[in-house]
């Protein structure tokens, strides 16, 4: 059973940085890509960033171009994601999700196990 387990939300102000982490169970961790999705009250969820199973590659969103950054410890068993130049409207829940294949992609359809998600407030 694969569980995914986020951490490093929190309350922050604008312009402020945050760093998300997924921690996996499995020992065949390295081989799967990871995203990261969110969904902001009265949203659809939607497609944050996402890393490929070396982490030679990576996919963003638009909207975080230039200010989040994706990476992976895969001794750790781990994936971050670094929050910098917050704004408002990236206020949401951010779930991390694991697909069963090493490629990223960003549709959510296309990965298999999902955490419970880190709450990210950004104030004024």
């Amino acid at each position: 059973q694969v569980q995914l387990v986020e951490s490093g939300g929190g309350l922050v102000q604008a312009g402020g940085s945050l760093r998300l982490s997924c921690a996996a169970s499995g020992r065949t961790f390295s081989s799967y890509a990871v995203a990261w999705f969110r969904q902001a009250p009265g949203k659809e969820r939607e497609f944050v960033a996402a890393i490929n199973w070396s982490g030679s590659s990576t996919l963003y969103a638009d909207s975080v171009k230039g200010r989040f950054s994706i990476s992976r410890d895969n001794a750790k068993n781990t994936v971050y994601l670094q929050m910098n130049s917050l704004k408002l409207e990236d206020t949401a829940v951010y779930t991390c999700a694991r697909r069963p294949m090493g490629a990223a992609t960003t549709a959510p359809g296309w990965y298999e196990y999902w955490g419970q998600g880190t709450q990210v407030t950004v104030s004024s």
